[in-house]
Order: C-alpha cells, then structure tokens, then sequence
C-alpha cells in the first residue's frame, strides 16, 4: 500500500504537519500488509509551483511530488486556514495536477487552525474539491484547533478517520472480478459445448396445411382453400403476408 501524505504548513515547526504525521501513523498502523509511505512538502515545492503556473512545466521535484500524488493508492491532505479556506499554496498544487489525477482515489482531508470557528471549512471547502475531483472522500474529517493538542477528542477523530482510510483503500486496491480467470466467473451452462446445451433438431418432412375456414367481411362463412405451407421442424407453420392478405379479400 502506498501512502501519501500533502502537508500545506508553512511554519518550522508546523502544527500542520504534526497533524500529518499523526493521521499518517494511525493509518498506516491499521492497513494490512506494508506501507509505503511518502510526505509531500508543499512548501518546499512554493516556487516551482508558481513556475508551473507561468510555463506550463513543473519542475524536477514538482513532478517527483505530482508522481508519488497520482500513483498513491491513498491520500491524507491537511492545510491550514486562511481566510476561512484552505491556503492558496494547498490550492495550487492540486490545480498543477490533471483533472483527471485523483478519479477513484481515497482522501482523508484535515485541517488546522487557530479557533474552533473554522471547523466547518472541511465540509464547505475542503470536501467540495475533492467531490469536484472525482475522489472518494472518507466521511470523518479532523480539524484541530490551537485548544484541540492535548485535549480529549482529537485523537479518537484521528484514530476513526485512520479506520476508514485504510479500510477504503484496502477495498479498492484489491483485485477486481476482472483480475480473475474467466473460467470461474462463466456459469458451468456457459462452459459446455453448443451440442451438450441444445437439443438437435430433428428434421420432419413437410406436411400440407388443412383447408381453414376464414370469415370473409360482409358475407357468410365457407371454406376457403389455403396453399400449402411447409411444416417447421420446430411444428411453427410460416404462412406469407400475401396469402395472409389474400385469404382476407375474398
């Protein structure tokens, strides 16, 4: 399993990052098998972003962070609050990614900041984006506030939000019914040889049709002949349309 984590803090030491680092722990603590686990530095990659920005090419360690983003099978990305939203620098770099980059893909989406009041930029911002880029958000998010270190709650939302990161991603990562052999997905019926699931037909010489009485429009009944027809070995009788139309005039 790959893990990727996108940290937007800017400061030395960064509360951001320690969020980061405590979501990537808990995760990678519940998912089965080894994890690979990359730390993206947005703001170490500041610069070649905004030359992204103006010619189109990002830069060697832009595209080693766009990469590991893309080829991860899960996703933890935390921002600080600026402006009641996420920072222009944590909106940058997912703007230099293809729309197409994070389709299907597990997000955990985290946030921090200095109060309590901006605790709903996860649901109105943050969840927002990754619905518009075709991720599969987990449902809990973590915001921590500067009141949130060493008080109770914060690590039982780490712990939960862990779970269903690495419960998703284990889901989706797994083989599909395609990776599997078509003979265990084909119904024994479908396996068998045409001759073993269908009877032959039996072949049965033609037979004339009965004289059938057709009520003509308008007079009485009587007997009009009909040509012969040839018997189906399936004992369906196929008269044409203009005999049909025929027996109907007269």
């Amino acid at each position: 399993m790959k893990l990727v984590v996108v940290s937007a803090g800017l400061s030395v030491p960064s509360s951001t990052r320690l969020l980061a680092d405590r979501l990537a722990a808990a995760t990678a603590g519940r998912a089965p098998g080894t994890v690979d686990l990359r730390v993206v530095e947005l703001r170490d990659l500041a610069v070649e972003i905004a030359h992204n920005f103006t010619n189109g090419f990002p830069g060697r360690a832009l595209s080693a962070a766009i990469d590991d983003v893309t080829s991860a099978d899960g996703l933890i990305v935390v921002t600080p609050v600026f402006s009641a939203s996420y920072s222009g620098l944590f909106k940058s770099f997912f703007d230099v990614l293809d729309k197409d980059a994070l389709a299907g893909k597990p997000v955990l989406i985290a946030a921090t900041g200095g109060t309590g009041r901006h605790s709903l930029v996860l649901e109105h911002a943050l969840r927002p984006l990754f619905a518009y880029l075709r991720a599969v958000v987990v449902p809990t998010g973590v915001y921590a506030a500067s009141e949130d270190w060493g008080a109770e709650g914060l690590a039982d939302r780490v712990e939960r939000a862990a779970g269903e990161l690495a419960s998703l991603t284990a889901a989706l990562s797994g083989p599909s019914l395609s990776d599997s052999p078509a003979s265990a997905q084909a119904p024994a019926s479908a396996q068998a040889p045409a001759s073993a699931q269908a009877p032959a037909a039996t072949s049965a010489p033609a037979q004339a049709a009965p004289e059938a009485v057709v009520p003509a429009q308008g007079v009485s009944e009587r007997a009009v002949p009909v040509q012969p027809v040839a018997r189906r070995a399936d004992g369906f009788h196929v008269v044409p349309f203009e005999e049909q139309l025929a027996a109907l005039r007269v």
